[in-house]
């Protein structure tokens, strides 16, 4: 079964990734964007077919189609056991997970999966239920992230913390309440960090099998951060102490 792609960023991104099967490629008439000229030329490349279509018919499709719309086959989400395999075959330097519990907001999964493509992240877990999938609005807001970062989902993430634990991953929840600021924790170490959702943050239980806890100061009239901001602040403090340049 296929899916939609929409949008410049993320239909290039999965042309150069190759990860996925792409049936063919709708691209509006009239336009000549320096990126579409580039998924046209990817997609000759590559033997994939395209047509040029009126932008009504784009619309009609979708509302925010940016001039382009790919029909892919259906997105594969990585396995556990594969993620683990990846993770404890790292030799250069210690792997850095996501770990979200509960985020619905597809926008918000989206810039986490762009910057943890950014942030060079080995993967990005979600929980089965209760929580944003990979979708056509997901992809366009990680920009094409979707197609290079691995995404596993799993049914419960207490288990998948023990999992992460017995390949001598260090996991760190994030909470307001917590007495160790971000910067104060130490962040070289093989590392999942674990993120809330939107409105209640990380589920009790979750939270009770994390090795420990972090906040980020908060100085102004409101007490929390969007959780997309606070997964950018994190990895890029996992870059610094790490002295990535």
């Amino acid at each position: 079964m296929s899916e939609q792609i929409v949008g410049r960023n993320p239909v290039m991104e999965a042309l150069r990734s190759g990860a996925r099967q792409i049936e063919k490629i709708l691209i509006v008439q009239g336009s000549e964007h320096s990126r579409l000229r580039q998924i046209i030329a990817a997609a000759d490349r590559k033997g994939i077919p395209y047509q040029r279509c009126p932008r009504h018919h784009l619309d009609r499709l979708h509302p925010n189609h940016q001039g382009v719309i790919a029909y892919i086959s259906e997105f594969r989400y990585t396995e556990l056991s594969t993620l683990l395999k990846k993770i404890g075959n790292k030799k250069d330097v210690p792997a850095i997970l996501i770990m979200l519990d509960q985020v619905q907001d597809p926008r918000n999964l989206g810039a986490i999966l762009r910057t943890a493509n950014a942030t060079d992240t080995d993967g990005v877990l979600i929980p089965k239920n209760n929580a944003a999938e990979i979708t056509a609005a997901v992809h366009k807001a990680s920009a094409g992230s979707t197609e290079w970062t691995p995404i596993t989902k799993v049914t419960n993430l207490a288990q998948t913390i023990e999992k992460l634990k017995s390949v001598g991953v260090w996991v760190v929840g994030t909470a307001e309440e917590a007495e160790l600021t971000y910067t104060a924790a130490d962040f070289t170490v093989p590392l999942c960090i674990v993120l809330g959702n939107e409105g209640e943050g990380i589920r009790r239980l979750v939270k009770q099998k994390c090795d420990y806890l972090v906040h980020l100061p908060m100085l102004g009239q409101i007490r929390s951060l969007n959780v997309s901001v606070t997964a950018g602040v994190l990895l890029y403090e996992v870059l610094r102490q790490r002295s990535v340049k």
